[in-house]
């Protein structure tokens, strides 16, 4: 058997509230928009050798790629998600049910990189730059939009990343 190198996949995203769904995951575009990142989860780890993914772990696409992966791993238990946290405060001022969330991911994970203590107004974009150092590919859920998903998808160009854009406005 050949042996395949292994593949490190990160994920950028809007956040809910930029989402045409807003927070309503019963939305049938969140389903649909969630179907098609499992599959293309699912496509890298069978046939791109993606065995490490890394989560920015913002409320949004970035928490729902989280949830994808570890469900995944029942199927495949040789992936690993790993949480990019930006600072220790992340989910401070969210709401209990946010916070659970988080919480459950992080705790499910099989690492956790805190890239710095406090915030910091660049610690997004410091976090967004390490996912993209670290990573082979890119899932950019980007509409298109200056923003630090945009940011993070210039990042990922400038470093000659291979790049999955999902538009959420066209689902």
């Amino acid at each position: 058997m050949m042996h395949r190198e292994q593949t490190t996949v990160c994920f950028t995203g809007h956040r809910f509230q930029k989402l045409p769904f807003g927070f309503n995951e019963e939305d049938p575009k969140c389903i649909k928009m969630k179907r098609m990142l499992c599959r293309k989860i699912e496509d890298l780890i069978v046939n791109h050798g993606a065995t490490h993914f890394i989560s920015g772990m913002a409320i949004g696409v970035d928490m729902i790629c989280s949830e994808i992966v570890l469900e995944l791993k029942n199927e495949y238990p040789h992936i690993t998600l790993e949480c990019a946290i930006p600072c220790r405060s992340q989910p401070d001022k969210w709401s209990n049910e946010m916070k659970d969330r988080y919480c459950s991911v992080v705790n499910q994970s099989d690492c956790k990189t805190v890239l710095q203590e406090q915030y910091t107004s660049d610690c997004m974009h410091k976090r967004n730059e390490y996912m993209v150092e670290k990573s082979e590919i890119v899932i950019a859920v980007w509409d298109g939009s200056n923003s630090g998903t945009g940011y993070t998808v210039n990042v990922a160009k400038e470093k000659g990343k291979k790049i999955y854009v999902l538009n959420p406005e066209k689902l």
